[in-house]
């Protein structure tokens, strides 16, 4: 393949996918824009290097979220990305501007912390099965182990969630009463 159809067919892909690749790390990273930025950044670095390979994939799209999920999960083991915090407004989960975004700002937010409580391969977990709807065959393999261990992650996110949400609605209500 000649240099310059493969960039032009990678330009095509990115200009198409990007927000959805966006969206996706947004959610992996819990609200945290910058990070997913980087993310998605690293990611289609590596795909296009790998570009060939990414084409004769079933799905290019499918393709690309692994290898943003396996970056995802690569960063957080890195000690440096441990000790960063950032301090800009978390986008809208939808990829939706935030100040076009609905009036519910404080739900979003309590989402997004409680996403950010989440160990990195459950909150993997959580993005892949119920924002991506993926089941959980092609969750495995996306983040490369067995459908079991997607099972007991699963179960132990949305245990966990369930705790962290029902315990911030009781600090609602005290803030309310």
């Amino acid at each position: 393949m000649r240099d310059n159809e493969r960039s032009a067919e990678f330009v095509a892909f990115v200009q198409a996918r990007r927000s959805d690749l966006v969206r996706t790390a947004v959610l992996l990273c819990a609200g945290d824009e910058a990070h997913a930025e980087d993310l998605v950044q690293t990611t289609l670095t590596r795909l296009y290097l790998s570009w060939p390979r990414v084409q004769r994939a079933d799905s290019p799209l499918a393709y690309s979220r692994r290898c943003l999920t396996h970056v995802f999960i690569d960063e957080t083991r890195r000690a440096h990305r441990r000790r960063e915090t950032s301090v800009a407004v978390p986008m809208d989960a939808l990829g939706r501007d935030p100040a076009d975004a609905s009036p519910d700002l404080d739900l979003r937010a309590l989402v997004l912390t409680a996403l950010s409580s989440l160990a990195p391969r459950q909150r993997a977990v959580v993005v892949l099965r119920h924002w991506h709807d993926l089941d959980v065959d092609e969750t495995a393999r996306i983040l490369g182990c067995r459908p079991g261990t997607v099972k007991s992650q699963t179960a132990r996110a949305l245990a966990h969630l369930r705790e962290f949400l029902t315990t911030a609605d009781h600090q609602l209500d005290l803030e309310v009463s």
